[in-house]
């Protein structure tokens, strides 16, 4: 027996496929052909899990390895998500306070899940494995993830990411390609012994130099600040979107730096002997935010607040562990 409830909807539904179609040039029937033919889709082929379980290649044979690569690859998808709300921010032509209130707290969110989630390396691994596999990894190093990079320049006025020596070497005419010779982390990833440019950081501005700057060219006007300033000016001292926005700037420029520090001490301070990075980055100076200060937001901060920026975190974290 009919359901006449049914076919009135299937009838509708009908209809308004054949408007959409026929709006394309394209004839419905053939459609529906195709999806008599198509097969029903499953989980497995839906992500691709057979590709994605088959994307960890340990160099070595060490198994905590299999770990190290996985957590790894984990980050990089966090960092994508985070980047496609920055860019859902971004893409809008016009948003307003609840709309950007809204994503921003998905990306902190995200961003939060991800600190939290850097304990897999230290709980997850042995150290005695990991000073070993390391040694396979040169000159690879999490200094060449390109989406954190990208997280930042869409972050920020580009200027804010020029290391804190050289910023006073630029005016409002300066151009991306010449603040870009002295973003922050170029100094990060500069031979201890030698004074030069490690292989891990001319590797990585031959693959994404190009891609960079054509992405802070193009967020020029577009970071996640230009946007905030641009909202009304009631939006702009509505007290938790500050906090959120003071909140983003805490987890990607404190949080997550000094996660990788802790880390870093733990992993790569040995009966009181410093262990290179896998990468020859002068990691002692380049992670401590303390150091570099790079900071998306500096008006949403009190003088105070950027003098000690980062330190409270050093002295709970980090040095109370180790007395």
């Amino acid at each position: 027996m009919q359901n006449p409830e049914k076919e009135t909807k299937i009838q509708e539904l009908l209809k308004l496929l054949e408007d959409k179609y026929a709006k394309e040039g394209q004839d419905l029937t053939v459609h529906l052909e195709g999806l008599l033919n198509s097969k029903y889709l499953n989980y497995w082929d839906y992500i691709h899990l057979d590709a994605l379980l088959n994307l960890q290649v340990p160099k070595t044979e060490f198994s905590d390895e299999l770990m190290f690569i996985i957590y790894h690859q984990i980050t990089e998808l966090y960092f994508k998500m985070v980047l496609h709300e920055i860019n859902n921010i971004r893409k809008q032509e016009f948003i307003d306070k609840d709309s950007f209130f809204h994503r921003l707290n998905r990306v902190n969110w995200f961003f939060g899940q991800l600190i939290q989630s850097f304990d897999i390396i230290s709980v997850g691994m042995e150290q005695e494995q990991f000073l070993k596999f390391r040694t396979a990894l040169h000159p690879a190093s999490g200094f060449q993830s390109v989406q954190y990079r990208m997280t930042e320049i869409a972050s920020t006025d580009f200027i804010n990411l020029v290391s804190k020596d050289h910023r006073d070497d630029f005016h409002d005419y300066s151009t991306i390609d010449q603040m870009f010779e002295k973003i922050y982390w170029k100094k990060g990833a500069i031979d201890v012994t030698t004074g030069k440019k490690t292989l891990t950081l001319k590797q990585f501005e031959e693959k994404y130099s190009e891609v960079l700057i054509r992405l802070a060219n193009d967020c020029v006007s577009t970071n996640l600040w230009s946007i905030f300033k641009r909202l009304p000016f009631d939006a702009q001292e509505d007290e938790k979107l500050i906090s959120a926005m003071r909140k983003y700037d805490t987890y990607a420029n404190i949080n997550w730096p000094l996660a990788h520090y802790k880390y870093a001490v733990s992993y790569l301070i040995r009966s009181k002997q410093i262990v290179p990075s896998t990468g020859g980055t002068n990691w002692q100076k380049y992670l401590p935010p303390r150091f570099q200060k790079q900071i998306f937001f500096p008006s949403l901060w009190s003088e105070q607040e950027l003098q000690d920026w980062g330190k409270t975190w050093v002295e709970t974290e980090v040095f109370a562990h180790l007395i």
